[in-house]
């Protein structure tokens, strides 16, 4: 930064902010993450019960609440009104404006809490029975099947289209959803950056500035975290701008030339020219669309009583490095010190210094100052090493030829000096090159790059599925009707580092014998190295069961036009789709990819009713992508999923050509 800019973020950073943000916005975290849950609250007729219980039930009660504490300990708020209050209270002018005409004060948080802190409803449930008997205090979410009443009852409260308000809100979490939002130091510098957001709104105010400032994601967690607080929110903010700040949410089109558009690139001019720093933040900015959810829900009310018995064989059968990753956003700001009479268009190509198992790539990016054109890279590498840089000089096309592209010097930030603490997550500052040739200049030429990352999270590993040793024909994992069978063979599981997980293979019990006579197919492993071959799984008429667990498995014979073609259920269910589903579902650029090559598992639980994904299985290449392989079953799942890959090279014309329908009606 330079002196003035420092002046002005130090400015930014004595704003008063009456509310602990980070644990408030954790708590709004834990929150948001219950209602996806849940998620017939965005919509339906659940969503205008809710709002109906909202005005009528739950905002008088919070009026009585606030003139004279109604309760010893705090009030507890039903997760519906809950659900309702949070989307009013994210348009604070009108949420200030309906509380000031119905009950003539703003009605505060203060001593309420939410039902998902764990805290004992019993009084709030005997001061809501004693005002309102008909009304239940909790709304039973699953009971609510027809809007016939909902939509002639909501004549009473607030006319704000509360609808609209959770339509525009719902996508949020989804934008706000990865583990490191929950990271202390990530939310102490949105906390700081919020500030820095506020900053700039009131020098505009000052200076007559008509702009639409526009939030990165972190800056608009800890805005939406303030507005929750409303009273302390139209205090600081009145303090600050003079007037409560409005909250607009109203416009969602991102295509170049709106209004969202041109209001991020004038914020992001503005904070770069205010504060000498990168607004663009790593996990902070927009995700893309949420993925499209699974229709295809499986019933879990025949689960929720059951416990997961582990296996003996799972506690120690797979080994695998625990390995975590950072996303990073790179810009190169400028350079100077440039020699005379130098000729060509600059570049920088970055690298890692040591490839890792997310990031082995060189790519080029263009330099700001030079291009006049704002160039990020966006990826993803391991939290350790050290990101390597060439200033390249390009020159033109017609002289490239006796003149090749010239590296001019190179210059390296270690990964470990972004994550420092002290360092805040991120670094912008100028590099002198080490010159590739040629002696040392007095001057020499330096980099201004900007990078920041995210904490670590735990990394999805990316298996490779290997078949080998094949002998016997007689061996098959599917029992498939006609002569046609796949040949006996193991399957090697190979990791990131190309070591040897395990191997697998199915086989012909020697001891179990089925119905029919014929012998009782099983799965055996052998770990890494050692010559000790374990039963993993065996199969009956019924399907495939895990040793010694609760897990069973059942290939589903049926249409798959948006259902699954396997199962495998226990405490929970974890089911196969045709195609990429969920957080792996294809965007932008991806979708010229033939969906018919993926085959995504999606597990179904009491904690992800609506699923998720846990794992991809790319067929043409056979690379399995998993979210965790640190519980048996989906050690046993890549199995499940690898077999499906043989069978579908088998079936490789008729699968390109009919997709799955052809296997299943088999």
């Amino acid at each position: 930064m330079e002196k003035e800019q420092e002046l002005e973020w130090g400015e930014a950073q004595k704003i008063v902010i009456s509310e602990d943000l980070v644990e408030a916005a954790k708590k709004q975290l834990n929150f948001l993450a219950t209602v996806d849950r849940h998620r017939c609250l965005y919509d339906g007729p659940v969503l205008l019960r809710a709002i109906y219980r909202y005005n009528t039930y739950w905002l008088p009660l919070l009026a009585k609440h606030s003139m004279s504490e109604i309760a010893e300990g705090p009030l507890v708020v039903p997760l519906d009104c809950e659900w309702i209050w949070h989307c009013h209270r994210l348009n604070p002018l009108r949420y200030k404006a309906d509380c000031q005409e119905f009950y003539g004060r703003i009605l505060d948080n203060k001593n309420v809490v939410s039902t998902i802190q764990g805290e004992s409803t019993r009084q709030t449930e005997e001061i809501w029975k004693r005002l309102y008997p008909e009304e239940p205090f909790e709304l039973d979410l699953s009971s609510i099947s027809s809007d016939g009443d909902s939509v002639n009852i909501m004549t009473e409260g607030s006319k704000y289209d509360f609808v609209a308000a959770v339509r525009r809100q719902s996508p949020f979490f989804y934008q706000v959803s990865k583990l490191f939002m929950n990271d202390n130091l990530f939310l102490e510098e949105a906390a700081a950056r919020y500030k820095g957001f506020l900053h700039m709104i009131k020098r505009n105010k000052e200076r007559s500035i008509r702009r639409f400032c526009v939030p990165t994601y972190d800056i608009d967690l800890m805005w939406h975290t303030h507005q929750l607080h409303p009273v302390s929110y139209c205090k600081n903010l009145v303090v600050t701008l003079g007037k409560v700040l409005e909250h607009d949410d109203m416009d969602s089109d991102r295509a170049k030339g709106q209004k969202l558009d041109v209001g991020f690139s004038g914020t992001t001019m503005q904070w770069e020219d205010t504060f000498g720093t990168r607004y663009w933040r790593a996990g902070g900015m927009y995700r893309g669309v949420a993925p499209s959810p699974i229709t295809d829900i499986p019933l879990l009310a025949s689960i929720k009583s059951k416990a997961l018995v582990s296996s003996t064989v799972s506690q120690s059968i797979l080994q695998l490095s625990k390995t975590t990753v950072v996303e990073v956003l790179l810009e190169i700001v400028g350079v100077r010190n440039l020699p005379d009479g130098h000729n060509g268009s600059l570049s920088v190509f970055f690298s890692k210094k040591k490839p890792d198992a997310f990031f082995d790539e060189r790519k080029r990016l263009s330099i700001l100052s030079e291009s006049k054109e704002k160039q990020v890279a966006s990826f993803q590498c391991e939290p350790t090493g050290e990101l390597f840089f060439e200033l390249v000089c390009q020159m033109p096309s017609t002289l490239r030829i006796s003149r090749p592209d010239k590296v001019m010097g190179t210059t390296s930030i270690a990964l470990q000096n972004i994550l420092d603490p002290v360092s805040k997550l991120s670094i912008e500052k100028w590099l002198e090159l080490v010159p590739s040739s040629g002696p040392l200049d007095s001057k020499p030429i330096c980099l201004r790059i900007a990078v920041s990352v995210t904490p670590p999270a735990p990394a999805p590993h990316v298996l490779h599925m290997v078949r080998s040793r094949p002998s016997l024909k007689s061996a098959c994992f599917l029992p498939l009707p006609g002569s046609i069978q796949l040949g006996k063979s193991w399957t090697s599981l190979i990791d990131e580092a190309g070591n040897e997980i395990i191997n697998i293979q199915t086989r012909n019990s020697k001891k179990a014998v089925g119905n029919n006579g014929k012998p009782k197919k099983e799965i055996i492993g052998i770990i890494g190295w050692s010559d000790e071959a374990r039963i993993l799984a065996e199969f009956s008429e019924t399907g495939w069961s895990l040793k010694g667990s609760e897990w069973s498995s059942q290939l589903w014979k049926k249409s798959i036009e948006g259902g699954h073609i396997f199962e495998l259920r226990g405490d929970r269910v974890v089911q196969l789709f045709p195609g990429r589903k969920l957080e792996y579902e294809p965007k932008n650029c991806q979708r010229q990819k033939n969906e018919q090559d993926f085959i995504t598992a999606i597990e179904f639980s009491n904690e992800f009713p609506y699923g998720k994904a846990v794992a991809l299985l790319n067929l043409k290449c056979g690379v399995l992508k998993v979210v965790s392989l640190l519980n048996f079953l989906f050690l046993i799942l890549c199995y499940l999923l690898m077999n499906f890959l043989y069978l579908t090279m088998f079936y490789m014309s008729r699968w390109r050509k009919n997709g799955l329908r052809y296997l299943l009606s088999r």
